[in-house]
């Protein structure tokens, strides 16, 4: 259920690439994070990439997704390069004082 809940989540179609690297790695944190711990790892990661695979060729998110799961199945392995986002700063109390000071 988690993981076609993630592909659903992920199949929302064009986005830019840097939007859509972020939320296949989301996705990919999701569908780990939702397995069970006595998994096999290899036989999720490929029934996951099977499942997903027909949605990669609209969604670069499923994309990012199914690239992140085609690497973790790479030997030797290697630590995945998975970034949260960065949050911007809206600009706090000095910038909410700066919109009632007349200018």
């Amino acid at each position: 259920m988690t993981l076609e809940r993630t592909i659903l989540q992920l199949d929302t179609g064009e986005m830019p690439a840097d939007e859509a690297r972020q939320m296949g790695q989301l996705g990919y944190m999701q569908w780990i994070a939702g397995l069970p711990g006595n998994a096999d790892y290899l036989q999720a990661a490929r029934g996951a990439f099977d499942k997903a695979a027909p949605f990669m060729g609209h969604s670069p998110a499923v994309a990012e997704f199914c690239r992140l799961l085609t690497r973790s199945l790479e030997a030797p392995l290697t630590p995945l390069p998975l970034a949260m986002p960065k949050r911007q700063r809206r600009g706090g109390a000095q910038a909410r004082r700066s919109y009632r000071l007349p200018h």
